[in-house]
């Protein structure tokens, strides 16, 4: 394998112009970290996003945003106004010689700039624009603006989010966003790939509604083939073949995962936790059941809310982490429900080294950043730097590559273009 210095970033030799607010900017973060030059656009006096918190020691500060640092890290970024005539001319500079566009207005929006994929194509046949919209391009909901939260319900998310018992609830992220830049990063790379073999670059549409579908797993199937909504809210439990049986369960300190097994192989791993519960006085009526034969079907939920009962008392008794290592003995299944806190102490994302630490020289600190989230042998994922402050890569980018003086600059700057 070769040191890791000496390994190329994958998308080392091209670059990318990033438009996109909270909705796609996990998209351009995770290109950047891929090796793309990303350039962050954002308006004069910087983009709306950086306003919305939560901030770094709660200083309301548009410059210390913890949502920017997360999605704009690698980032270099420019500001500029594209809704005058020098910006719009001074983007398609920039797109000349950029290999990807990147974008979450309104649909129509940037065609009425001159800058949509049409007008863009034309100077660089190359360039390959993607759209990272509620509804995507087309349709009688594609205008319409959708936060997070109606897009999720739209795609039918939130009807399964939730305890049965109670009406659907939101997901704590805003999982629609993140979700359609993921989804975008792959089709823009595949669209890449088309362009490596055929030198004509395209434009990629993408939804963000489709894209939370995509999660749903069999709930849309559930319908195409039966005509019944199966897949609804289960909360904790899980029901199937007419049982309901418990998936997380409370503990000492947390939650853990796991659920009765029965009629499978490695079911007898059962006999393991019960012996360790009959050491405290629990599960005295468990003992001597084959597990592995017993179906859920041949026994009534009476019973299986006994036993649950039994176990739910000793994990009572128990931390995730005591959970966890007797399970990892016996070879069972007991997980622990990991919050924030668990997952930076994990000894597992140490040992792949994960955690990453990122300077902030105007903070005077580092932060602890998620790292790579996968491994190769020839190519590297970038570490890089933190995010952008507002235009901190005008100069770079308008003097020593665009050729601009300094005196051009200053009157942009006075005219509100940068």
């Amino acid at each position: 394998m070769a040191k890791q210095k000496e390994k190329p970033a994958m998308l080392a030799r091209y670059r990318v112009l990033d438009l996109t607010d909270d909705r796609g900017a996990l998209c351009g973060k995770i290109m950047a970290e891929l090796g793309a030059d990303v350039v962050k656009v954002e308006r004069p006096g910087g983009d709306p996003s950086r306003n919305v918190g939560t901030f770094f020691h709660d200083i309301p500060d548009p410059e210390k945003n913890l949502s920017w640092f997360a999605f704009n890290q690698n980032k270099r970024g420019i500001t500029l106004n594209i809704e005058t005539r020098d910006g719009q001319e001074i983007f398609k500079k920039l797109a000349q010689k950029a290999d990807f566009v990147i974008e979450s207005f309104k649909p129509g929006y940037l065609d009425k700039l001159g800058l949509g994929y049409s007008a863009l194509s034309k100077i660089n046949p190359r360039i390959i624009m993607t759209s990272i919209t509620p509804y995507g391009q087309t349709g009688p909901y594609s205008t319409f603006n959708s936060p997070d939260l109606i897009t999720m319900s739209m795609a039918g998310y939130t009807f399964i989010c939730g305890d049965s018992d109670r009406p659907p609830v939101r997901f704590s992220s805003d999982q629609s966003y993140l979700q359609s830049s993921l989804q975008a990063t792959v089709g823009t790379l595949i669209a890449h790939y088309y362009r490596e073999l055929s030198g004509e670059g395209q434009y990629v549409d993408v939804s963000m509604q489709e894209s939370m579908i995509w999660t749903l797993c069999y709930a849309p199937h559930d319908w195409y083939l039966l005509k019944q909504i199966l897949h609804t809210r289960e909360g904790s439990f899980w029901r199937r073949l007419g049982v309901t049986y418990r998936l997380i369960w409370p503990c000492k300190d947390g939650y853990v995962c796991y659920r009765l097994l029965m009629a499978q192989p490695g079911a007898e791993v059962m006999n393991d936790l019960i012996a360790s519960m009959n050491k405290e006085g629990l599960g005295e009526n468990m003992k001597g059941i084959s597990w592995t034969t017993l179906s859920f079907t041949e026994v009534p939920q009476e019973q299986i809310n006994e036993w649950e009962a039994e176990i739910g008392k000793y994990f009572l008794r128990h931390t995730k982490r005591e959970l966890h290592e007797e399970a990892i003995r016996q070879r069972n299944v007991i997980q622990p429900v990991n919050n924030a806190k668990d997952l930076y102490e994990s000894p597992q994302l140490a040992a792949r080294d994960f955690w990453v630490q990122i300077k902030h020289p105007e903070l005077r600190t580092s932060i602890t950043y998620p790292g790579p989230y996968f491994k190769s042998t020839e190519t590297m994922w970038q570490k890089g730097k933190r995010a952008p402050l507002i235009g901190e890569h005008n100069e770079q980018i308008y003097l020593k590559e665009l050729k601009f003086t300094k005196e051009q600059l200053a009157i942009l700057k006075k005219e509100n273009v940068i």
